[in-house]
C-alpha cells in the first residue's frame, strides 16, 4: 500500500460511530422501509449526511433522526422551511416547536439560520442542518460561525438535495461541520490548487467516494440504495426556451454584440433586455389565465428588483411579491397564503425562496432571465418538479439570444454535476444494496 492510499485508508478508519443504538423498527412506521433504513443508520453513525433529492422525504427523515438522537434536538433550516418542518413533524405525531431562541425545555426545536447562535450547543444532544449546502453559499464568517458554534454537540446531521462532491467549499464545509475531517486535511488529501482555484484530483475521486460512504448517503431515487422506485417516478418536465428579440448595444469595435462577457457584461445585457423579458413573462401568465377556468398557479423567479417590481405592478392583486427587504414574518406569511391558493402568482428570487419549500400544487414556472448558478436553477425547478407532483411541469426560461450563453453554461454545470453524482451513487450502492 503506497503512502497516499494508506493516508486515505486512515481517514476512513477515523470516521467511526458516535451515535445511539437504533434499528428500523425504532423509526416511525409512516416512513418507507428505505427511509427507515437510512434514519437508523444515521442515528447509529451519530454524525452523518443525508443527500437525498427533492421529494424523497428528507424532512421526515431528519425529524425522526432528531427524535431518536437525544432528548433535546434542534433543526436549523431556511426561514421559509421552518413552519413546513413543524407541519411535517405533526403528521408523524412529533411535536416540534419553532423558536427564535432556546426556551430550555426538552423536545424537538426548529429555528432559522439567522437565530442559530441563540441556542446553547452544550445543552443540545443533536443538531440538524437542513439545506446544508447553505454552508457553501454563506459568507466565510457565517459558515465558520455555524461550524464552530455546533462543534460541542455530540450528534450532527447535514441534509441537502444538491451535494456537489467536486466542490471543495461544499464538501469541506459539511465534513467539517460533522467533525469527520478538518478542511486543511481534506484539501490536502483530495484537491489540488491551480490558477482556477481548488479542484478535485483526478486520481482522488474514487478514494474520496469510498471515504464518503462511511459518513454520507446520496440518492436520487430509492433504487440507488437497492429499493424499488414504486411511487417515485416523476411526471414530465418540459423546459421551454422563450427567446425575446432585442437589439443590443454593440460592443466597442464591433457592429454587433457577440459576447455576453463577464459579470459586468451579464448585468448590462440583463438590464437592456429587461422590458422585453418582463413583457414575454406577462404574456405567458396571462395566456394561461384567459380560459375562464380557475387561474393556473405560477412561480415566477426574478433576478433583478426592477423585474420583480414591474411584474408586481402588472399582476396587481393576482400576485404576491416576496422581496428581500420584507421581515421574515411577512415573507413566510405571503408564501403560505400563495400555497393556500389565495392568489395564483408568486414572485420572488431564488436566493429568498429557492430552497426547501414544497410547491407541488404549482406546475408552471417562469425564469425572468437566468443566472450562472446551476444549483439555484436546479433548486428553483425542484420546488415544483418533485416527488408528489401529479402534473407535467413546464419551466419557461425567458432570455434574449445572447443570454443563451448563460443557459449553455448552466447546462454544462448540470452535466458535470450529474457525472459526479453518478460516481458517488455507484460507490455507495455496494454499501447500501444488501440482498433483500
Amino acid at each position: 500500500m503506497d503512502s497516499y492510499t494508506a493516508f486515505l485508508a486512515g481517514k476512513v478508519r477515523r470516521v467511526g460511530s458516535l451515535g445511539l443504538s437504533a434499528t428500523e423498527s425504532d423509526v416511525h412506521g409512516w416512513l418507507h422501509p428505505w427511509q427507515r433504513e437510512i434514519v437508523a443508520w444515521a442515528v447509529r453513525k451519530g454524525r452523518a449526511a443525508i443527500w437525498a433529492d427533492t421529494g424523497l422525504g428528507k424532512t421526515v427523515m431528519q425529524i425522526e433522526w432528531a427524535r431518536l438522537s437525544g432528548d433535546r434536538a434542534l433543526i436549523v433550516a431556511p426561514l421559509a422551511v421552518c413552519q413546513q418542518t413543524v407541519r411535517e413533524a405533526a403528521k408523524i405525531g412529533v411535536t416540534a416547536r419553532y423558536l427564535r431562541a432556546d426556551d430550555g425545555r426538552p423536545g424537538l426545536m426548529v429555528t432559522n439560520f439567522e437565530m442559530a447562535d441563540r441556542f446553547d450547543p452544550h445543552a443540545l444532544d443533536a443538531v440538524v442542518l437542513d439545506e446544508a449546502s447553505i454552508l457553501k453559499q454563506a459568507d466565510g464568517k457565517t459558515r465558520t460561525k455555524l461550524i464552530q458554534h455546533f462543534a460541542p454537540v455530540r450528534a450532527r446531521l447535514a441534509c441537502t438535495a444538491t451535494p456537489a462532491p467536486n466542490d471543495p467549499e461544499e464538501l469541506t464545509s459539511q465534513a467539517e461541520f460533522l467533525g469527520v475531517m478538518p478542511r486543511v486535511e481534506m484539501l490536502a488529501a483530495y484537491f489540488v490548487h491551480d490558477d482556477e482555484g481548488w479542484r478535485l484530483k483526478g486520481h482522488a475521486q474514487q478514494p474520496m467516494y469510498r471515504w464518503m460512504t462511511s459518513w454520507a448517503v446520496a440518492l436520487r431515487r430509492p433504487s440507488d440504495i437497492g429499493w424499488p422506485d414504486d411511487g417515485y417516478l416523476l411526471p414530465e418536465l418540459r423546459i421551454a426556451p422563450e427567446v425575446v428579440d432585442v437589439e443590443l448595444q454593440a460592443e466597442d469595435g464591433h457592429l454587433l454584440r457577440v459576447s455576453i462577457g463577464g459579470v459586468g457584461g451579464r448585468a448590462a445585457v440583463r438590464r437592456e433586455t429587461l422590458a422585453a423579458r418582463v413583457a414575454r413573462t406577462i404574456e405567458l401568465v396571462d395566456a394561461s389565465h384567459a380560459d375562464g377556468q380557475r387561474p393556473e398557479p405560477w412561480m415566477v423567479w426574478c433576478g433583478l428588483n426592477d423585474e420583480q417590481d414591474a411584474l408586481a405592478r402588472k399582476f396587481g392583486s393576482r400576485a404576491f411579491s416576496v422581496t428581500g427587504s420584507m421581515t421574515p414574518e411577512v415573507k413566510v406569511d405571503l408564501l403560505y397564503r400563495w400555497l393556500d391558493g389565495e392568489r395564483p402568482i408568486l414572485l420572488s428570487k431564488t436566493s429568498i425562496l429557492g430552497m426547501g419549500v414544497n410547491m407541488q400544487h404549482c406546475a408552471r414556472i417562469a425564469f425572468v432571465g437566468l443566472g450562472d448558478s446551476w444549483e439555484q436553477y436546479y433548486q428553483a425547478i425542484r420546488r415544483c418538479w418533485r416527488y408528489g407532483q401529479t402534473r407535467p411541469v413546464i419551466a419557461h426560461i425567458v432570455l434574449s439570444h445572447l443570454e443563451g450563453q448563460i443557459a449553455a453554461n448552466v447546462q454544462r454545470k448540470e452535466r458535470q454535476v450529474s457525472r459526479m453524482i453518478d460516481g458517488l451513487v455507484a460507490a455507495m450502492r455496494s454499501e447500501w444494496s444488501p440482498d433483500r
